[in-house]
């Protein structure tokens, strides 16, 4: 199958059974691909597309989102996951405003060099918006890739990424890139799946190699997969007055720029930390451990309740804490596993 032919079957499937009524589809601006992009990095399109639409209701425009704070991002990415995105976003916002007077570059050159915008991520935003000829290899198309031609090496090399690079830009067509590129997405997300893809119905099983010898199995990204290592966390919810004391994580790790719960790794320096600020670790109730799961490890959660009957003087507002208020909460990021202790407790 020559290269003209490969792409003139995506673009065909594309035009018959393609996506094309997603709400960053519609009234299309680079503003809006851009979140929707940054969005769907490592996430499906099914669970973006709730909060892609609470996003841009709040901020439909790059003014509106440089006149929104971190935290206002936050409150609205919370349960999205990978909150570096939501950083990224709200760091690249200001850029545009100071560097490029508040109107969105063009130029790959000056987009790649944006927070989260990689190389794949600017070719999506400027051949969908634009049509501009530049290819994306996103998780979907590298699985179409190495699947087609049979790529058997270790995913992660450097001489697999390039080699994938120059695979996908030679396959890109000159013209109708952004119909192109949305139609390889689609067939990757829709048809050649990472468990149990549908071969039969897809356009491109002709010359498929794991196609031809039944072994798509081998060619997948579930190789070398690393087992999740485990964790135990022991989460002090301290009570008063239906508010829950929170603290905002400034450490570059897990839910940075969130607010939790004061969390340890051993039960006893939880209750060494109580003790400190004079809590009474009579009164404390453990509730329910549960277990959750992060892309690297599995957390086990165990909460620990305490009602306070008075506000001890070491928690205050500024601490880089604050009292939520149950009854009325305040607009900020709250991570999934905290959504979950808070809804045992309403």
């Amino acid at each position: 199958m020559t290269l003209h032919i490969f792409s003139q079957l995506v673009l065909n499937w594309y035009h018959l059974n393609g996506r094309k009524n997603l709400p960053w589809q519609r009234d299309k601006t680079l503003y809006r691909v851009w979140i929707s992009e940054i969005m769907l990095q490592q996430t499906q399109v099914k669970t973006v597309i709730p909060y892609f639409k609470k996003f841009i209701s709040k901020f439909p425009n790059l003014n509106s989102l440089n006149n929104g704070t971190l935290n206002e991002i936050l409150y609205l990415w919370s349960g999205l996951g990978y909150y570096k995105r939501a950083k990224n976003i709200y760091e690249t916002a200001k850029i545009i405003k100071n560097k490029f007077n508040g109107k969105f570059p063009k130029n790959i050159l000056d987009l790649v060099k944006l927070p989260g915008i990689g190389k794949s991520t600017a070719g999506a935003i400027l051949s969908f918006t634009l049509n501009y000829f530049f290819s994306i290899l996103d998780g979907n198309v590298k699985r179409i890739l190495i699947r087609y031609y049979g790529i058997s090496e270790c995913l992660k090399n450097t001489k697999t990424e390039k080699k994938l690079w120059n695979l996908i830009e030679n396959i890109t067509p000159i013209h109708n890139t952004g119909a192109f590129n949305q139609g390889i997405i689609d067939i990757g997300a829709l048809i050649c799946t990472s468990k149990i893809p549908k071969c039969n119905i897809c356009p491109l099983n002709t010359k498929c190699i794991a196609y031809k010898e039944k072994e798509w199995k081998k060619y997948s990204f579930q190789k070398n997969t690393i087992k999740k290592i485990k964790k135990k966390y022991w989460f002090v919810i301290i009570y008063f007055q239906n508010t829950i004391w929170m603290q905002k994580n400034t450490i570059k790790n897990i839910w940075n720029n969130l607010f939790y719960f004061p969390s340890f790794e051993k039960k006893n320096d939880a209750i060494q930390w109580m003790k400190k600020n004079q809590i009474n670790v009579k009164n404390i109730k453990e509730m329910n451990s549960f277990c959750h799961e992060f892309s690297h490890f599995t957390m086990y959660a165990n909460p620990i309740l305490i009602k306070l009957f008075f506000k001890h003087n070491c928690f205050n507002t500024k601490k880089q804490g604050i009292w939520y208020n149950l009854n009325k909460p305040q607009k900020i990021g709250l991570p999934k596993l905290v959504e979950k202790i808070l809804k045992l407790l309403i």
